[in-house]
């Protein structure tokens, strides 16, 4: 088993609801909209919207078999997003068994940036 990091000062993390409406598109059309989003801040990375994998239309993801570990937050998997421009090959992750201190991710999931946008209204 790896290593299992907590979120610290040197390394802060914090999971908390978006409180805006959440739109994700990706070859013009869009894939996902939410209410219910998850900003998740990490360190000196930028804030990543997590969505309830729910609202997410399910005929655009196709699970891949890439997986990747953060010891911060665990085991993500992967889906490729099959849009009308082409396959956005692992575009989509999540972490279905994160660790405890960003439990709240679980069930939802991310957008990578290339090909896809992710508009929070407001902001």
């Amino acid at each position: 088993m790896s290593d299992v990091l907590v979120p610290g000062p040197d390394h802060p993390i914090t999971v908390d609801p978006t409180g805006a409406h959440v739109t994700v598109r990706a070859g013009g059309v869009v894939v996902a909209e939410s209410d219910r989003a998850l900003t998740l801040a990490e360190a000196g990375y930028p804030p990543v919207q997590y969505l309830p994998v729910e609202d997410v239309d399910p005929g655009v993801l196709h699970p891949t078999g890439t997986s990747t570990h953060c010891p911060y937050k665990g085991d993500a998997s992967y889906w490729t997003l099959s849009v009308a421009g082409g396959d956005l090959v692992d575009a989509v992750w999540g972490y279905p068994h994160p660790h405890d201190a960003v439990a709240p991710i679980a069930g939802h999931v991310a957008f990578a940036h290339d090909g896809v946008e992710v508009a929070v209204q407001g902001s």
